[in-house]
């Protein structure tokens, strides 16, 4: 005997942001993900789409509905690039853990049956950075899939003081603490963490302030910093504490802006998103302190997993208990110019990746880099 059959699969592409804002069931598509990105919430790719996709950008947001209920979506827009036209997730480089959503039961054809609309869009390839292993990009065989970034994840779920016991030495913990006292010779230390809407407004404020010091006259390759980049953030942090997912801890010395740590919380995991702190107060190594009190203070929040979302620092590699990549997904070309185009990317990450391999190349930058923390080699972009 067979069950009903199922409504059919209809397709359309979203136009504009507040076409996606009406849309209902899209944080649930990003929940069921099998590892679920705060990067993809409905909140945080509105207010990236209205602060960044200006210009000669244009979405090609894809939907599937069965029946009138979402059940897939692929996320993307696509921008020119030395007069190529590529398309990429949206969020760009903030992606993290990006992919088609797919909703449960949906899993055997959707995602093919997406990708396949998808090439009705107008691009000469796809470059989809911010894909997990495994991610339906890598299961469709459409894409040459390279590994981009390390992507530390930690277990929270005995307890930060058993997971710190365990994973530092004591000469370690007798560094921290000594790191503690220190600052504590400056001032009172203390940690807040904003969790508020209006906490998080004034406590993003100080992160600003503190990137900026961190920064001065140097780029440090994100949009943090920029006029858009401020307004994106204090737009998309609004949205996500109205659902409860953003988080900024504040490392204040004696009143004194010391260091910040900017996560968000979903589904039992905290995201580390960026970081920063003071360079003038580095060899006290502030940023490791503000970040080890945020472990600390996920896991009395009761989160269980910790994704770092980037980098080989340390600290990380110390604490983590895997490493979980994050890829670039070459393909999908269209025309002869995305042929060449595609095949230049892959040569070029290729190439970045030897240079990051390269340790000399390693050991000058963090030598050169203006207010490092050697403590345990910290960096600004958590995630």
């Amino acid at each position: 005997m067979t069950g009903p059959i199922p409504a059919p699969l209809a397709f359309a592409r979203l136009t504009t942001p507040d076409e996606l804002e009406s849309l209902a069931g899209w944080d649930d598509l990003v929940r069921a993900m099998p590892r679920p990105s705060p990067f993809l919430l409905k909140g945080w790719l509105v207010e990236w789409w209205r602060h960044y996709l200006v210009g000669g950008a244009r979405p090609a947001v894809i939907v599937g509905t069965r029946g009138g209920r979402l059940v897939a979506a692929a996320p993307v827009f696509v921008e020119r690039r030395r007069g190529i036209r590529v398309a990429g997730f949206l969020g760009r480089d903030e992606s993290s853990l990006a992919d088609l959503l797919v909703g449960p039961g949906e899993q055997s054809e959707v995602p093919r049956a997406l990708l396949e609309e998808l090439r009705h869009e107008r691009f000469d390839y796809a470059a989809l950075y911010g894909a997990p292993r495994g991610s339906f990009l890598e299961q469709s065989g459409r894409f040459r899939v390279v590994e981009r970034a390390e992507a530390p994840v930690l277990d929270l779920s005995e307890g930060w003081d058993v997971v710190y016991t365990e994973r530092t030495s004591s000469k370690r913990r007798s560094q921290h603490r000594r790191r503690l006292r220190q600052l504590g010779e400056l001032g009172p230390v203390e940690f807040t963490t904003a969790r508020e809407p209006d906490e998080l407004e004034r406590a993003l404020d100080v992160a600003f302030a503190l990137h900026a010091l961190r920064w001065r006259g140097r780029p440090d390759g994100s949009t943090f910093g920029t006029e858009v980049g401020r307004a994106f953030h204090r737009a998309a942090l609004r949205r996500l504490a109205d659902a409860d997912v953003a988080r900024i801890l504040l490392l204040p010395i004696g009143g004194r802006p010391a260091a910040f740590h900017y996560y968000l919380a979903l589904d039992g995991t905290m995201f580390s998103h960026r970081l920063g702190f003071d360079p003038a107060l580095a060899r006290y190594s502030p940023g490791l302190m503000a970040t080890l009190e945020t472990l600390a203070a996920a896991a009395d929040e009761g989160l269980v997993r910790v994704e770092f979302l980037g980098g080989t620092e340390r600290y990380k590699t110390e604490l983590a208990d895997m490493n979980e990549p994050i890829t670039h997904s070459i393909g999908l070309a269209r025309t002869p110019l995305g042929v060449l185009g595609s095949m230049s990317e892959l040569e070029l990450i290729r190439a970045r990746r030897t240079l990051k391999r390269s340790e000399r190349l390693h050991r000058l930058y963090l030598r050169g880099s203006k207010g490092h923390e050697d403590a345990a080699g910290i960096s600004d972009r958590a995630g």
